[in-house]
């Protein structure tokens, strides 16, 4: 696998929108830079300041869709005519009222109807704490009994998502359900494996989203391989690195107690290495959906296809990378005919900026692919003998 082709990696991006990337990137490298610009924009936000605008021209474009979910569908159809699928989220995040649940409900449905229409939209993705308080989700994972208004509107909570799932299967569109951080996330296990037990009984459309920086998912894996296999339902795992790791850290010392990452970025490839060598022999029972932007692993699960004679287009894996972000993995895989699909996030640029916020707080870590994006990038200004860029 050629993941050096820059040619085939950049194709759809013209010089423009590559020299954009390539700026932004730079910018996002720097960890100071982004710690104190996101304090900057959130508390400009708190106070109704405009920033939209300087967002929207920047890293909105570089890993949003679009405004609304009809913008996006260019960029969709683009995308679809080099095999790269894709899967839509209304990316808002934070809400806090009964109304805002029940809108993130109605996107969510209007994406599936959005997706059933078309086979260049495969998944489509919700986040459980967008249909629920967040609070009660916390309660829920640690245990603690809800009152009798709480249960109320635990049990809204469980209807949106159960709609979701239902919505999603009678249209024969996958649904990822996300993981968020670990101290909310038990409540979500149960709810996803509880969605996957009613409606994965003939094919495998809910997925469970596990991250493996986390040091007990691999227990956790195999102990819901084992109940699946006892209870006669299939499993779609979506494996990932995780999305909260500073967020996760910080709270462990605030709380004096140990955290739940993995001690380094060697710990947690070891950890997600070995969840893939879990799931592969048993991917008749256990699809997977690798969101990965490490090559290193996807290489991994593309030689064991290869040992295991297994088609390039597989209906069981599939590959998996961020909008705006590891084009040289998702476009060289499809060109090879791999199931390779595109998060496309979408929404109004104030909904979506905690989501943007996380990206660029993602790449300005010392263990981000940033040097990666840029090398490439850089490889392939070069090649199309445009003006050397200042580094």
């Amino acid at each position: 696998m050629n993941f050096e082709n820059t040619r085939q990696a950049y194709i759809l991006k013209t010089d423009k929108e590559l020299y954009r990337a390539f700026y932004l990137f730079r910018i996002i490298s720097n960890k100071t830079l982004v710690s104190l610009g996101s304090k900057i924009v959130l508390t400009a936000l708190k106070f109704r300041l405009p920033v939209s605008g300087i967002f929207k021209r920047t890293v909105f474009k570089q890993f949003c869709g679009g405004l609304k979910k009809e913008d996006s569908m260019l960029l969709i159809n683009r995308l679809n005519e080099m095999n790269v699928k894709s899967y839509m989220h209304y990316a808002a995040e934070c809400q806090n009222s009964e109304s805002e649940m029940d809108m993130n409900l109605k996107k969510t449905i209007e994406t599936i109807c959005f997706s059933k229409n078309t086979n260049a939209l495969p998944f489509t993705v919700f986040k459980a704490t967008s249909l629920g308080y967040f609070s009660l989700f916390e309660k829920k994972s640690s245990g603690v009994d809800l009152n009798i208004k709480e249960t109320a509107a635990w049990d809204r909570t469980i209807k949106r998502i159960q709609k979701c799932c239902q919505f999603a299967t009678k249209h024969n569109v996958r649904m990822l359900i996300d993981a968020e951080e670990s101290w909310v996330q038990n409540a979500i296990d149960e709810i996803a494996e509880d969605m996957m037990k009613e409606f994965n009984q003939e094919q495998t459309l809910i997925f469970t989203t596990l991250q493996l920086y986390r040091k007990d998912r691999l227990m956790y894996l195999q102990e819901l391989i084992e109940r699946a296999k006892q209870k006669n339902f299939r499993i779609g795992i979506k494996l990932v690195r995780g999305a909260y790791i500073d967020k996760e850290n910080e709270r462990s010392m605030d709380l004096g107690i140990p955290s739940i990452i993995c001690d380094s970025k060697l710990a947690t490839d070891r950890n997600f290495n070995a969840a893939l060598d879990y799931i592969l022999p048993r991917i008749e029972q256990c699809h997977l959906f690798l969101g990965s932007h490490n090559e290193a692993s996807i290489i991994k699960v593309i030689e064991w296809m290869k040992n295991n004679r297994l088609p390039n287009n597989y209906s069981n894996i599939w590959f998996s990378q961020l909008y705006g972000m590891a084009d040289h993995i998702s476009f060289n895989l499809a060109s090879k005919g791999y199931q390779v699909v595109k998060y496309v996030p979408y929404g109004p640029i104030k909904e979506v900026i905690p989501y943007l916020i996380r990206r660029a707080q993602e790449n300005s870590s010392v263990s981000s692919q940033t040097p990666r994006e840029l090398s490439l990038i850089k490889k392939e200004l070069k090649r199309r003998k445009i003006k050397e860029v200042e580094l």
